[in-house]
């Protein structure tokens, strides 16, 4: 891409989902990260599922214009290290941004999320996470389970929706025997099918709300994607910041 010339677009994408909960929770995040950067064209589009795809999204913007994509995704599985790399192709003055995480204010939202359901001190804690095919995404997520392990100070098990294992039910119940009560951490972006699917697989246990929800987005969370465009707009431009 060379020196940055003028101010990227920072063009958020997202899966995709078919929840309109979910599809609002996630535009609810870009449209706080737009007002804190007015001089930012910011956009939502989606790698799967959902309108704009990535193509229509780029499309959408002024041609020239320098694009930083933020992939909204927890984890550089598939989507971010295949999917958004060919449906980029060919296409100058695109930079794709890091996934957002692991990063320490994912934690910070996910204790948040989990403080509604009082966790006690005996309580066995399993976070809840989508999986991948990707083995270094799993690993991504392990490393947030043991980041969130340190933070609540115990062992914090990963059981995963699809594609990994152990299976978020065989974890629920691997962790059940030594404990007064299991809590499920949700390391999900947003309310979806894998929410639904983690709330049936939980059994009894009670499972935290999403990471974006009907609420307001975490400040830390707006924070992370602006700070994900900032690094990649520093590393293109020869180490300046543009924001």
């Amino acid at each position: 891409m060379g020196r940055v010339t003028s101010t990227p677009a920072l063009l958020a994408i997202s899966h995709g989902t078919s929840s309109p909960a979910g599809q609002a929770a996630v535009s609810a995040l870009v449209e706080a990260v737009a007002r804190r950067l007015p001089q930012v064209t910011v956009r939502l589009g989606h790698v799967d599922v959902q309108q704009p795809d990535v193509a229509a999204s780029l499309d959408a913007l002024p041609g020239g214009q320098p694009v930083v994509i933020v992939p909204l995704l927890l984890s550089a599985g598939y989507h971010v290290r295949v999917d958004l790399k060919k449906q980029t192709a060919g296409r100058d003055g695109v930079v794709i941004a890091a996934a957002m995480g692991p990063d320490p204010r994912l934690v910070d939202a996910l204790t948040m999320r989990l403080e509604p359901l009082g966790l006690a001190a005996d309580d066995a804690v399993v976070l809840a996470v989508a999986g991948s095919s990707d083995e270094r995404a799993n690993e991504d997520c392990r490393e947030v389970g043991r980041m969130l392990g340190d933070r609540l100070d115990r062992d914090v098990e990963v059981g995963f929706l699809a594609a990994a294992d152990p299976r978020l039910d065989v974890a629920v119940t691997r962790v059940s025997g030594n404990a007064e009560r299991v809590v499920v951490a949700n390391y999900l972006l947003a309310p979806g099918y894998f929410h639904d699917l983690a709330v049936r697989l939980a059994g009894t246990a009670p499972v935290a709300r999403p990471l974006l929800d009907d609420d307001e987005p975490a400040p830390g969370l707006v924070d992370l994607v602006i700070d994900r465009y900032d690094s990649a707009c520093r590393t293109e431009s020869g180490g300046a910041a543009t924001v």
